[in-house]
């Protein structure tokens, strides 16, 4: 449970460094991604207009949520302060808050698809992990 906790925080972590692009970018960055499309219904809840994550949500995978320029994971919140885009790279600066420490993340997603993008590591050229919107 820890271990994908830190995934998680990990992957939000990422996701502020990977995109630094425009407001508009960032709008298509909006919604519910986890890594593994058939779990939204187990990692994710709609209650009206707003997502959350479901109960023991961390125990089915790993995702986070993209609200304007916010990022929730289910152990961090980010504010996305700067965006910038790279042909299909968005690269992100965001000021991240866990229940103990508070810091800027650098992330780099690069855009499959409408709904798939890749989470890059920075100076890991080889290392990346794919996320998939889901439907809500």
């Amino acid at each position: 449970m820890t271990t994908i906790r830190l995934s998680a925080f990990s992957f939000v972590v990422s996701l502020c460094s990977a995109s630094l692009g425009a407001p508009a970018e960032a709008a298509d960055l909006s919604g519910a991604w986890t890594t593994d499309a058939s779990v939204c219904g187990k990692v994710f809840v709609k209650s009206g207009a707003r997502v959350s994550f479901a109960k023991d949500a961390e125990l089915s995978g790993s995702g986070f949520i993209i609200e304007g320029r916010e990022i929730r994971g289910p152990a961090a919140t980010c504010r996305i302060k700067t965006s910038k885009e790279d042909g299909a790279v968005t690269h992100m600066i965001a000021a991240c808050a866990t229940d103990i420490m508070l810091s800027d993340v650098q992330l780099s997603v690069k855009f499959i698809d409408a709904n798939s993008i890749a989470r890059l590591f920075p100076g890991m050229q080889d290392m990346s992990v794919n996320y998939h919107r889901c439907a809500m």
